[in-house]
């Protein structure tokens, strides 16, 4: 059994950081892939960013390349997203995911394992 306990999410304004923490216990001795999505009210579900098991090898979509940036301390089974620079649309419920698999992905449904999710909100 796999848990995601997400945090860090909280109120910032335009321009403004914020750094989400993503800690994984469980099936941690297999390496595993994780993503970090989002869900904005009446939107669907979207990738944000990936990190592979080394953290070689990172994927971010469009929209926040060059202001969110993911990394992970597998000694802390901790994965964290720092968002900087901020937008409005940024705002949404953030979720951790994880899979097991060889290859980083940036489909929800690749994604066994889901954290309960934490707000952002960001004032313009």
């Amino acid at each position: 059994q796999v848990q995601i306990v997400e945090s860090g999410g909280g109120l910032a304004q335009a321009g403004g950081s914020l750094r989400l923490s993503c800690a994984v216990s469980g099936r941690t001795w297999t390496r595993y892939e994780l993503a970090c999505f989002r869900q904005a009210p009446w939107k669907e579900r979207e990738f944000v960013s990936a990190i592979n098991w080394s953290g070689a090898n990172t994927y971010y979509r469009d929209s926040v390349k060059g202001r969110f940036t993911i990394s992970k301390d597998n000694a802390k089974n901790t994965a964290y997203l720092q968002m900087n620079s901020l937008k409005p649309e940024d705002t949404a419920v953030y979720y951790c995911a994880v899979r097991y698999g060889l290859d980083l992905r940036m489909t929800a449904s690749d994604y066994a394992y889901w954290g309960q999710g934490t707000q952002v909100t960001v004032s313009s």
